[in-house]
């Protein structure tokens, strides 16, 4: 099978972008629901913009992220995942010496619920760092539970059936550093997936383009908006009988 060909950004194909304000509009509301339930059933994929997570906030996360990544070895493995488990700091699903890895460091700890943090991982944080997670998961948990209140009323979903599903599910956060790759024409940052969630919520850390996603056979490249979150539909959701994703 031939793998997807890559679109340019000169292509005409964008991913939408949904506007929280517009959603929450008496007025224009109804119109941007149909551009949710377009962007969902057509892309799996969206950006949001104008939403309430404040700029300063989005910049402290960048600039604390930038410090982890930043940190000696030895200190960053002071944080290293266990055998067998991918929380801590690391790479992703590594299960032998032989596969090839993603051209990528990552640092993944659970959130929420509170009672499943590994003790050694985000109790253990500097304190500023872990105030800085601890904030924006609440955040991006707040924005996720409006986004799927959207999505429930975009495809007449029940609105109780959709809390049951997500209202005490698992948050995490992932954190992925690409170093600079003397050969990038042979190597990967992250290898194509789906992401078996209901909902993600990635932020761009700088202006450098990486991200893309496939449709119709293609890979299209998302350049990200400013002070903007990336939306990801996952499989939990899309399997869901009232979408068509």
């Amino acid at each position: 099978m031939e793998p997807p060909a890559l679109v340019t950004t000169d292509f005409l194909l964008e991913v939408l972008v949904v506007d929280m304000a517009r959603l929450a509009s008496v007025e224009l509301g109804a119109e941007e629901l149909e551009n949710l339930r377009f962007a969902c059933s057509e892309w799996g994929f969206f950006q949001v913009v104008e939403h309430d997570v404040s700029r300063s906030l989005i910049e402290e996360v960048k600039a604390e992220m930038g410090r982890f990544f930043g940190l000696p070895l030895e200190e960053k493995r002071r944080y290293e995942q266990e055998p067998g488990d991918l929380e801590g700091y690391g790479q992703a699903f590594v299960v032998s010496e032989e596969q090839r890895l993603d051209w990528a460091d990552m640092f993944y700890v659970v959130t929420r619920p509170t009672s499943l943090r590994k003790p050694h991982l985000l109790p253990k944080l500097p304190a500023h760092f872990k105030d800085c997670v601890e904030a924006y998961s609440t955040e991006l948990k707040r924005l996720a539970v409006s986004i799927l209140g959207s999505v429930s009323k975009a495809f007449e979903i029940d609105g109780k059936e959709m809390r049951e599903l997500f209202d005490e599910g698992m948050q995490s956060m992932r954190s992925n550093y690409y170093p600079p790759c003397p050969q990038p024409e042979l190597a990967i940052g992250l290898t194509p997936h789906s992401d078996p969630t209901g909902l993600t919520i990635l932020l761009q850390a700088n202006d450098t383009d990486g991200l893309q996603v496939r449709k119709g056979g293609r890979w299209i490249p998302v350049i990200p908006l400013p002070n903007a979150f990336i939306v990801n539909i996952g499989d939990m959701l899309e399997v869901n009988k009232n979408m068509e994703v």
